[in-house]
């Protein structure tokens, strides 16, 4: 039997393919050969001055100034104490959202529909705004709590999925065997539906850390904020793209690393080498929990029907 899925391109398929592949690196040259070529050219600011070109040295002599990255580190420890104790709160808040969402009462049920659809759905800056106003928390509080609310709701969702796509089989052992539908969901169901989620739950905390940047219009002192920051009031427009570029390459690296991590959990959860210790989550660790929930639940019940059957 063949392994082939396709007819083999023919002699002028593979010249056709050949000229499309020509005609893409030509068009991508182009565009960065113009990409190039504008950053080179010297342009005229607003107020008349001459600048030079963006390969010319005095436009990133700046980067030598260790004022310039005091100032960028305190902007990278604001985002990442605002992204850290957010990503915190989200899988916190997460965890309660889908234990509510797939509570057995639909009056708990129906009204968290709502209540995600509403969070979910609104932009996360506009909710910054709102908390801030509403609530006077302050720049640092107003973020945070916009984070939580709209990430949790998204891996609250996603754990909901998880358990949902669960075999009905495995709820319905845990009750057959004694334990009720809480520790049921707590024990057999959760572990399982979280390790399959978090490759999705670190992807959403990638964009949970980017998000941070939004809290520069409420006034949060973050990694964009100390950029515009030092443009205004030490710079001017003279390093604009300098330390933009700086400080987009930051965000890259953050984001990058933490994609990263989410393609090796992904890998090791996929393929059940989650290192020991790692999580409370691996499979080992699941599996073990797991027996002793049904052991100690087996063992409750033999004793139960003993006093039961001498009394």
């Amino acid at each position: 039997m063949s392994n082939v899925l396709y007819d083999v391109p023919g002699p002028k398929a593979r010249l056709r393919s050949r000229i499309a592949s020509v005609i893409a690196v030509i068009a991508i040259a182009a565009g960065l050969a113009a990409v190039i070529w504008a950053l080179a050219a010297p342009r005229i600011t607003a107020g008349g001055a001459e600048l030079p070109g963006m390969f010319d040295p005095s436009r990133w002599d700046i980067l030598a100034d260790r004022a310039v990255w005091r100032r960028i580190g305190v902007g990278v420890l604001n985002t990442l104490q605002m992204a850290g104790v957010a990503a915190i709160g989200a899988v916190l808040f997460g965890v309660i959202i889908s234990f509510l969402r797939t509570a057995g009462s639909g009056w708990i049920r129906y009204p968290m529909v709502v209540v995600l659809e509403f969070l979910r759905g609104m932009p996360v800056l506009l909710m910054m705004l709102f908390v801030l106003l509403i609530f006077s928390t302050g720049a640092y509080w107003a973020g945070v709590i916009a984070l939580i609310l709209y990430n949790g709701a998204i891996i609250g969702e996603a754990l909901r999925a998880g358990i949902a796509a669960l075999p009905r089989g495995q709820r319905e052992a845990g009750l057959a065997i004694g334990l009720g539908p809480v520790r049921t969901r707590l024990s057999i169901e959760f572990p399982q539906a979280f390790r399959q989620m978090l490759p999705i739950i670190i992807a959403q905390l990638v964009v949970l850390l980017k998000d941070t940047s939004l809290a520069y219009v409420i006034g949060y002192n973050e990694l964009l904020r100390t950029t515009t920051n030092q443009l205004a009031n030490y710079y001017g427009s003279r390093y604009l793209f300098t330390l933009f570029f700086v400080t987009f390459a930051i965000y890259l690296a953050m984001n990058l690393l933490l994609s990263w991590i989410a393609r090796i959990v992904a890998r090791r959860v996929e393929s059940g080498r989650m290192p020991k210790g790692s999580t409370p989550f691996s499979r080992k660790a699941e599996a073990r929990r797991a027996r002793k929930v049904v052991d100690d639940a087996f063992a409750t019940r033999v004793t139960d029907q003993s006093l039961g059957a001498k009394r």
